[in-house]
């Protein structure tokens, strides 16, 4: 399939700065300012090009089967709401931002310790209430005390510079070998963490690995009035079994941002969890990226994934597809892209379609992973429509895209 990439959808109250970005790269834009469900999205799909979401609405497969979609920008970090797999087959890259949020919700996470090692929000209960408790036992400053953060990506590395400067000794353990920021050291085994923390902070995706990685046996390895936070994703945590660590006094307190099951809308009522009412513990309603800086610095990042796409064809930190991140568009050449499965042949047969219609490559760039290949060319040659139509029918072609304006684009 053949398309030029003129249309955008947005939906969930994207922040309104990112309307003006796409509409500078010539973009048509239709919003939708909730999370639409499988049904109403597939309706709204229709004849759509970009998709701009955020964490809740649910791209599944079969919303992507009944789309046209050319590529995929989550406005967040998290990305298990989109089937990142069966895009990646149909030659949609999926956008997000990695780092847009990172500051907020480290900043958040800090909050949260002093927060729960002061009772400060038990405090404030009592006030409302018309209650002076006032107590110093149970109360700590964070200065010398241990924090384990379990995932040291962008957000949990960010936490370990905040937090050692405010006096506390960080260990860290990740599946991935990771450079330690400061003083921070790395376990090994994620029971040495647990052994050794006064302080736990989750900062890990969502994945099938992931699932209940905090549950009776890591909650018992844990020191007895260990401080446990939660802002990654809500399955990690076997919230049962927290509720009864919490009821024994195993746990000193918890605060979590996110939960296994969130509302879809802010109109929706008679949220429920195990922890609430509960002594010690924190609930918010996933609001760690809920800041102003947070939401148009996500903006920025996503739409700049998105116009290096748009204007060159380049790829990069897409979660579901290859690196590849050509020079920029020359003087008195055409650039075409082309995704395909990944097979022997390809580009063998792609290269001799371009030797029969008489065209120069001027450069030629290919990044692979599993199922496609991306192939970017630019050719020598103004009207290349033709050639591009012959590219697309090949059996093994998902898409092809003409990407610089020298030409008119294909047809879809």
């Amino acid at each position: 399939m053949s398309m030029k990439i003129s249309r955008a959808l947005l939906v969930e109250n994207i922040h309104p700065q990112a309307e003006n970005l796409l509409q500078e790269q010539g973009l048509a834009i239709q919003r939708l300012n909730k999370a639409p469900g499988t049904k109403e999205l597939k309706e709204n799909l229709k004849n759509i090009d970009l998709l701009c979401s955020r964490s809740r609405t649910q791209i599944n497969q079969e919303v992507l089967r009944h789309s046209r979609l050319s590529c995929i920008a989550a406005f967040c970090i998290g990305v298990n709401q989109v089937d990142l797999d069966q895009a990646c087959k149909q030659g949609i890259p999926v956008f997000n931002a990695p780092h847009g949020n990172t500051r907020s919700v480290a900043e958040m996470v800090i909050g949260l310790m002093i927060s729960l090692s002061r009772s400060l929000f038990d405090h404030s209960t009592n006030m409302h209430k018309g209650l002076w408790k006032k107590y110093a036992v149970g109360c700590f400053e964070l200065r010398g005390k241990t924090l384990g953060i379990i995932g040291y990506g962008n957000i949990g590395s960010q936490v370990s510079v905040l937090a050692e400067a405010l006096g506390m000794k960080i260990f860290y353990y990740d599946i991935i070998r990771k450079l330690p920021m400061g003083n921070a050291k790395a376990c090994f085994h994620l029971e040495n963490l647990l052994k050794e923390s006064d302080f736990i902070s989750l900062h890990v995706p969502q994945t099938p690995q992931t699932k209940n990685l905090i549950g009776k046996k890591e909650l018992a390895l844990m020191k007895k009035s260990c401080f446990l936070i939660n802002t990654s994703r809500g399955s990690v945590l076997d919230l049962l079994s927290v509720k009864t660590a919490l009821e024994s006094q195993h746990l000193a307190g918890v605060a979590l941002d996110v939960f296994p099951e969130e509302p879809q809308s802010p109109k929706e009522k008679n949220w429920i969890s195990p922890l609430q009412k509960m002594k010690q513990v924190i609930l918010t309603p996933h609001i760690g990226g809920s800041t102003e800086e947070a939401q148009v610095s996500i903006v920025f990042e996503v739409c700049k994934s998105l116009k290096d796409f748009l204007q060159t064809g380049a790829i990069q930190n897409s979660v579901n597809f290859p690196d590849l991140i050509p020079p920029p568009v020359s003087k008195n050449v055409t650039r075409i892209s082309n995704i395909h499965k990944n097979q022997p042949g390809v580009l063998s047969a792609i290269n001799k379609l371009v030797s029969e219609s008489h065209v120069n490559i001027n450069s030629q760039y290919l990044a692979t992973n599993e199922w496609i290949g991306y192939l970017i060319m630019d050719l020598e040659h103004k009207n290349i429509n033709e050639l591009g139509q012959k590219m697309s029918q090949l059996k093994q072609s998902i898409k092809t895209r003409i990407i610089s304006h020298n030409s008119s684009p294909l047809k879809s």
